[in-house]
């Protein structure tokens, strides 16, 4: 895990020197070493190439970045991990390669003079990287499967020159000051109705994401080729013979390999099915002490450590409780809002569960992430279906009518002084007017306002470039993955897509690299989801909720009844110290009328809509408001305005 930044085409000193601050701004993700390397012809031409290392894997001095490959001349900046490399250097040995370091990232360069481009596809793992080739001078980049990495592309031009820079954090890119400082509206719309944006745009204007399972080869010149190496695989919800055993083989696989590692390696511990899945399978297949980490808290309708503790000890891991308070919470939000690289509503609890594991001496944490997502875990995959059904017995030619209705209600009630409810009941108009679509639905479902409302609050922001709260063009991809599957299966193609792809993985990356701790997700290896997705719906779904799939392949004579309790997931009890502790604070931000109109917020919906989350009406969740002040908070910090 590491920070890597750098540039292509023009390479001259003049976009050198802004690259090392870009270089500097991701001292966080690799205090263990750095190293930059420039490559140019006489004109100026050529790589800049800067990489930060947090030492996982070969931590001597052969393990350094930039890596160059001494008999083709490839050089590499590599952020991840490649799971089963040992399994693919030993087949580059036999073909006559030679190594000479022990880490994944040789294997990376070797992978690549052998098998050209399309190494990608043998590889397991999460990664961004920048591979240099000489030969041909041009550049591969590459992010996997799910996009568990981000890398960040922006063009710019300096002096006559153009460059393509890349760095894994929109921030580093922002930090050379050769980027504009504009707001996308597009983004930006897509953050009002999300509480974060949808890649593959960002929320500056002339930077983009590399899309997951995606490589771009570029030439010096900037002329590129754009190659989809993985999509999400279709399900018909019938199965495959053998799938079962399959499926459990490569998941005991996956964690297996996950917890390869040179540094000590602890988990994420919430007691869940998720988590007590992970932690299973890791004491089956590991020879050592498994470290388990569970955060607890004062508060006791949020704290869940006795229920980590009891299964823990069933498990048999050395368990690690660690509190963390409200004064902890209201002393690291500075540092907190700090980790934030794109505006988002989440994060909080990954940071502080990060910066305690990182305290407690562990610098490699598996995460149950992803078994919501792949085995309908949320109601989504209860409430869709039912509204889509519901939703055909209305005729089509309601939707408009409706639609008109929800902006005219949300309209009389700002007039009023009162915002209508934003929760999922006050969104009964929204859900009738989709016609039963199941992309208008899920986006619906997970949205943070009504669409009268949101009109009101963002005023059209995003315009004809959004459908459903979505970037055209993602919107069109995503309806397009989810058809000819299932239901089930294309609700869960949506949650991998959006919810965990777009949030849950780019929140993991920055919170956690933002206190030098590298974060595993062993169930979102595209070999596991590939694997479940040739389960029969029957076994991988019902039902619906229990996740029973997952708990019988990874937990084997587990006690069920552990398990039988309400599903809360890992969440901070940050309401009520926001009411208590932030509220002066929250205020300030959200009813400066001159920063919301920087971003294109309407200052009196702003307004409404606090006044009604701090007088604590039914239907306002803390993060109605928790969004836009972290949109503001940010955009202030980095000067970004539309």
């Amino acid at each position: 895990m590491c920070g890597i930044s750098g540039a292509i085409g023009y390479a001259g000193d003049d976009i050198v020197e802004p690259l090392r601050r870009a270089h500097d701004a991701m001292r966080h993700r690799g205090p263990d070493g750095d190293g930059l390397v420039v490559d140019r012809d006489p004109s100026s031409r050529g790589v800049v190439l800067a990489h930060r290392r947090l030492a996982i894997i070969d931590l001597s001095p052969a393990g350094h970045q930039p890596m160059v490959d001494a008999e083709s001349g490839c050089t590499i900046v590599f952020n991840g991990e490649i799971y089963g490399f040992q399994a693919l250097r030993a087949e580059l040995e036999s073909a006559g390669h030679r190594f000479r370091s022990h880490s994944d990232t040789e294997v990376i360069l070797k992978a690549y003079v052998a098998w050209g481009d399309r190494c990608v596809e043998r590889f397991q793992g999460m990664f961004a990287f920048a591979l240099w080739d000489p030969r041909c001078r041009r550049v591969l980049l590459a992010r996997d499967h799910l996009g568990i990495k981000p890398l960040y592309l922006a063009r710019v031009r300096v002096n006559g020159g153009e460059s393509l820079l890349f760095a894994s954090e929109l921030r580093a890119l922002l930090a050379t000051g050769l980027v504009s400082r504009r707001a996308d509206p597009v983004a930006l719309g897509s953050f009002a109705w999300n509480g974060f944006v949808v890649g593959p745009s960002t929320i500056v204007k002339d930077v983009r994401l590399v899309p997951a399972g995606t490589t771009i080869a570029v030439e010096l010149d900037l002329r590129s080729e754009e190659r989809r190496f993985w999509q999400l695989p279709g399900s018909s919800g019938e199965g495959r013979p053998g799938a079962i055993e399959a499926f459990r083989e490569a998941l005991h696989e996956s964690v297996r390999r996950h917890l390869v590692a040179d540094v000590p390696v602890g988990l994420f511990f919430s007691g869940g099915v998720d988590s007590t899945s992970v932690a299973a399978i890791a004491k089956r297949v590991s020879a050592g002490t498994i470290k388990t980490f569970n955060v607890s808290f004062d508060e006791g309708a949020f704290d869940e450590s006795g229920y980590a503790r009891q299964l823990a000890r069933a498990l048999g891991t050395e368990h690690h409780d660690v509190r963390v308070t409200q004064k902890d919470f209201v002393d690291a939000l500075p540092k907190l809002l700090a980790s934030i690289d794109q505006p988002t509503f989440d994060s909080m609890n990954t940071f502080l569960v990060s910066r305690a594991v990182k305290d407690a001496g562990i610098t490699v944490a598996l995460a149950g992430t992803g078994g919501d997502e792949i085995f309908g875990g949320y109601r989504s995959f209860r409430d869709l279906p039912l509204a889509s059904r519901l939703c055909r017995h209305v005729p089509r030619a309601v939707g408009p009518l409706l639609d008109r209705a929800s902006r005219g209600i949300a309209r009389a009630a700002l007039a009023t002084g009162h915002v209508p409810p934003q929760t999922r009941w006050g969104k009964a108009l929204d859900v009738l007017g989709t016609g039963g679509e199941l992309l208008a639905l899920y986006q619906l479902s997970y949205s943070l306002f009504t669409r009268g409302f949101l009109a009101e609050l963002a005023g059209g922001i995003g315009g004809a470039g959004l459908a459903h709260g979505l970037p055209v063009e993602r919107a069109r991809e995503l309806d397009a993955v989810s058809r000819g599957s299932s239901t089930l299966h294309a609700i869960s193609q949506l949650e991998i897509s959006c919810f965990l792809g777009e949030r849950l993985l780019r929140d993991t990356d920055a919170a956690s690299m933002a206190v030098s701790l590298e974060v595993r997700v062993p169930l979102v290896d595209h070999t596991v989801i590939a694997a479940a997705a040739a389960l029969p719906d029957e076994t991988r779904f019902a039902p619906l909720g229990k996740k029973l799939a997952l708990r019988h392949t990874a937990m084997g004579r587990l006690e069920e009844q552990l398990f039988e309790r309400p599903k809360s997931g890992f969440v901070l009890p940050i309401e009520r110290w926001m009411r208590e502790r932030l509220r002066d604070r929250v205020a300030a931000t959200l009813l400066d009328s001159s920063r919301c109109r920087d971003l294109g917020l309407d200052p009196a919906a702003v307004a409404a809509l606090w006044r009604d989350v701090s007088a604590e009406r039914p239907g306002f969740y803390f993060t109605r408001v928790w969004a836009p002040f972290v949109l503001l908070e940010w955009a202030r910090e980095h000067d970004v305005r539309l």
